[in-house]
């Protein structure tokens, strides 16, 4: 299989993105492992991360490619987006649309996933080659935004990041989206060294997204 069909795949049966904010590469590499250990293979390191391409690299070493998919968040331009693949990110994920970033990653055959707001912002993503809208701030609008943009984008592939919680995820899914990006809701118990628990809750969003696709 192609490599970028095969990130896609991946991604799209994993239905959940871990995005993994910390406060250096130590705590960043540990709620990875966590998710990684609840069963979310995505991961979703941001360069808001300090060193964020040194804990792309790190967790390629560690963690077996069957473990393991990594990507680069929050990424703002081409610049980062060609330091993020050069550390071994497996797609890219921005808050925004950028037309270079979107020409690089189609150069490289890495996955772009382009945060959206609106149809106008979604239809020049798509014809840009995103592969991946990121309907973001996802907290803004809810589930029901997703049967909104389906109704004249039936063909266009949905992932919110922002608004997913354990009470809403199954809706997310059910109203179409191929995945869905979680960072506090998932990651949060970080902040008081609570690893183990996002490994319960990683679980818990794995078993309610495989419920919803049923």
């Amino acid at each position: 299989m192609i490599p970028k069909i095969e990130t896609l795949t991946r991604i799209m049966n994993a239905g959940i993105v871990a995005v993994v904010r910390a406060d250096s590469e130590e705590q960043a590499e540990k709620i990875s492992k966590a998710c990684i250990e609840g069963g979310v293979p995505a991961i979703e390191v941001t360069f808001t991360v300090p060193g964020a391409q040194y804990v792309i690299s790190s967790l390629k070493k560690k963690f077996p490619k069957e473990a393991l998919i990594v990507g680069a968040g929050t990424v703002l331009d081409s610049e980062t987006a060609r330091i993020a693949i050069l550390a071994g990110a497996e797609y890219i994920v921005s808050p925004g649309f950028d037309p270079e970033t979107a020409r690089l990653c189609n150069r490289y055959q890495i996955p772009y996933m382009a945060g959206c707001m609106t149809l106008t912002e979604i239809i020049t993503a798509m014809e840009a080659g995103v592969d991946v809208i990121k309907v973001f701030p996802g907290s803004a609008f809810g589930p029901d935004f997703i049967k909104a943009i389906k109704g004249p984008l039936p063909q266009t592939v949905l992932m919110p990041t922002g608004g997913v919680s354990l009470d809403n995820v199954d809706q997310w899914i059910k109203n179409g989206c191929v995945a869905v990006g979680v960072g506090g809701e998932l990651t949060g118990p970080a902040k008081k060294g609570e690893y183990e628990k996002i490994t319960e809750i990683a679980k818990e969003f794995v078993e309610k997204i495989k419920e919803a696709r049923k």
